[in-house]
């Protein structure tokens, strides 16, 4: 399977600490800098949804930032994302803040599945700090305007002068499994028959461990016994973090409350089958059984450890249930 976007990382994976950018923090405070970066930067130009400037093609549209002649934008609007490998800066900016015309607008998630990982990365970047810039207009502390500073990472109230920085929400995603089984669940606005493994947001004062636990209770009923971390992802959607685990459960039924509309167990032999027939609406898929999450998440990935760790392990006859 192709590696996902975003910076999906395996724990212990030799490019873990690799990023699509050098962030180049020391460049945020040093405005002559980049200014002098500016003329030749790529600029990722974001609509008022979310969307990049594309092509005819659908390719991403980044032009150098002396393309962008006209209008209020510029790089005192722009956020500075970073430094390619080439030293090249990367910027992104309102379009609506621009003269420049494209052909097409490509939504965040057809990018992640469509462009190489480099460029789904860097348009997930900026659509993160733009989501965070539009609902942080004003301070949490005394409802002043918010003035950006730091090319865009960093937000000072005008009136009682609190910081704001831009904030990134933990989520646990977590392959349970009962020793033969796979628990899997479906939220009620899904497309039918998407399955995918259960997820949720880390609380205040707890563990990433007990985060999951306590996930896995809430939405299924199901008792985690002990869970291992084993990756994490960048989840644009708008700000979250995914940290994924796999864990150990007993083989409570699953019984579910306002979060899912169904959860249940899948065995080995049915996790293949909803593997084989691909994308939702795809032309493997025969309009039947369950098909699962697509191939640009974590929650793929961590199905595809599953069965790669059940490889060769014939599941028992019996499964565990609870006592």
């Amino acid at each position: 399977m192709e590696p996902a976007p975003f910076a999906f990382v395996e724990a212990g994976n030799d490019s873990a600490c690799l990023a699509a950018l050098d962030r180049a923090d020391r460049l945020r405070d040093a405005p002559d800098a980049l200014n002098r970066l500016w003329p030749q930067a790529r600029v990722v130009l974001l609509d008022e949804r979310g969307d990049a400037y594309a092509d005819d093609d659908g390719n991403l549209l980044a032009p150098h930032g002396e393309q962008i002649s006209e209008g209020p934008g510029g790089i005192g609007a722009a956020v500075f994302l970073g430094l390619d490998a080439q030293g090249g800066a990367w910027f992104a900016l309102e379009g609506a803040l621009t003269a420049f015309v494209a052909p097409r607008r490509v939504d965040l998630r057809s990018a992640a599945a469509l462009w190489p990982g480099f460029e789904a990365s860097v348009f997930a970047q900026a659509r993160a700090l733009q989501h965070w810039r539009s609902r942080h207009r004003h301070c949490g502390v005394c409802g002043g305007e918010v003035a950006l500073s730091r090319a865009g990472w960093q937000g000072r109230c005008t009136q009682c002068g609190a910081e704001h920085y831009p904030r990134t929400d933990p989520a646990v995603i977590v392959a349970v499994s009962d020793g033969a089984r796979l628990l899997l669940g479906r939220q009620k606005t899904w497309q039918a028959r998407r399955y995918s493994v259960i997820a949720g947001f880390v609380e205040p004062g707890e563990s990433l461990e007990q985060t999951v636990a306590r996930e896995v209770l809430e939405e299924t009923g199901v008792r985690v016994r002990r869970c291992r971390y084993l990756a994490s992802q960048p989840w644009p959607f708008p700000g979250a973090l995914m940290l994924g685990f796999s864990a150990d459960a007993e083989g409570d039924e699953p019984q579910v409350g306002d979060e899912l509309e169904e959860a249940r167990w899948f065995t080995r032999e049915e996790v293949l089958a909803a593997r084989a027939r691909g994308e939702w609406g795809g032309a493997r898929d025969d309009g039947e059984g369950a098909v699962l999450s697509p191939g640009i998440s974590i929650s793929r990935w961590l199905i595809e450890q599953w069965l790669q760790a059940g490889e060769g392990s014939p599941a028992p006859e019996n499964p565990p249930h609870s006592v």
